[in-house]
């Protein structure tokens, strides 16, 4: 057989190949879109800060019809303070999530029928909110995934009354840092405050400097490290599971005297499923080490918590995952720390 031999042709001239040439087909591909992972996604949509300052109003106290901070603010307001406690860092731009949209109309629309409705005419504010603030350029390694610090706030105005007067307003704040893999959160008790009750953002910025000062990322980091050094059998995960679907069903009394359990029992599902299906944390067919074991638990709960109770499930997936890590290495937790 002959060698085939290609020559380039000369003064940009084609080769005339006649009958046996067919036009050529043009084959586009289709891009496929790559999943974007988010903080929280579980009924929530994505929401700039431009459009909660431009486009949304801003609630009152009823009795004396004086302001809210509204969920721009407090954004603006923590995006601020840690730009100046973490001066030098890289400060990432809010991540926004919202939801439970409340539609209302301006005083000149209220006898227009719906379909005749100008943009202008409609009101809108979110009775909940939610953002993440990464600060990348403080990162850690566990298990092989990048962890970036990380602030998450919360706001819920359905948790606050607003028939009321002017009353210090509820705001939840918490640090801690985000598992890049996944995006899901890992929150530690000193980086969490789920009460924060405050009635201007000054004394906001001001809890928030606070808040950040306590956190101690060293110790959290350790915790989580730790986690990678203990694994359970599939026998042991089954039994965790079904625990955890009784628990839901215990008698008050009984229920208070166990360490507390927030999961639900979709979360529970979702954590069984995700052992067998998850690409970074299953091990269908293997041992499952703790920190595997926290991913499931906060990935269930970063798809299945409404914004409002995110972060307290936030918090109780890691207490679940140290306090059961503490169990299978014989050990108490004294002040956040594993101890004999």
């Amino acid at each position: 057989m002959t060698n085939l031999v290609i020559m380039p042709t000369e003064n940009g001239e084609r080769m005339n190949l006649g009958e046996f040439a067919e036009e050529a087909t043009i084959i586009e591909e289709t891009a496929t879109p790559k999943r974007v992972n988010h903080f929280i996604e579980a009924n929530t949509q994505e929401a700039t800060l431009q459009h909660l300052k431009n486009d949304c109003i801003t609630p009152v106290f009823a009795k004396d019809n004086e302001l809210t901070v509204n969920h721009a603010a407090f954004i603006e307001t923590v995006w601020e303070a840690a730009n100046s406690y973490y001066n030098g860092e890289t400060i990432g731009t809010p991540d926004i999530r919202v939801s439970h949209v409340i539609k209302g109309r301006i005083p000149e629309a209220i006898h227009k029928p719906a379909n005749q409705l100008l943009e202008s005419d409609k009101t809108i504010y979110y009775e909940r909110a939610a953002f993440s603030i990464d600060i990348p350029t403080i990162y850690e390694t566990v298990e092989g995934n990048k962890l970036n610090l990380s602030i998450v706030g919360v706001r819920a105005y359905n948790q606050m009354n607003l028939y009321s007067k002017k009353v210090p307003e509820l705001f939840r704040l918490a640090i801690g840092f985000k598992n890049q893999v996944c995006c899901n959160m890992c929150i530690f008790t000193d980086g969490y405050k789920d009460d924060l009750r405050v009635s201007n953002t000054s004394e906001l910025y001001r809890s928030a400097l606070e808040l950040f000062n306590n956190y101690n990322p060293a110790k959290h980091l350790h915790l989580m490290q730790q986690l990678g050094n203990t694994s359970m059998s599939e026998h042991q995960f089954a039994q965790i599971l079904g625990k955890m679907r009784l628990y839901q069903c215990l008698p008050n009394g009984y229920q208070k005297r166990q360490p507390r359990m927030l999961l639900t029992d979709t979360q529970i599902n979702s954590v069984a499923k995700a052992y067998i299906n998850d690409e970074n944390f299953g091990s269908f067919g293997n041992d499952l080490n703790m920190w595997k074991f926290y991913n499931l638990l906060t990935g269930a709960n970063k798809i299945h918590s409404y914004i409002d109770a995110f972060l307290d499930r936030s918090l109780n997936a890691t207490e679940m995952a140290i306090g059961i890590n503490a169990a299978y290495m014989g050990m108490s937790i004294t002040n956040g720390l594993l101890t004999n």
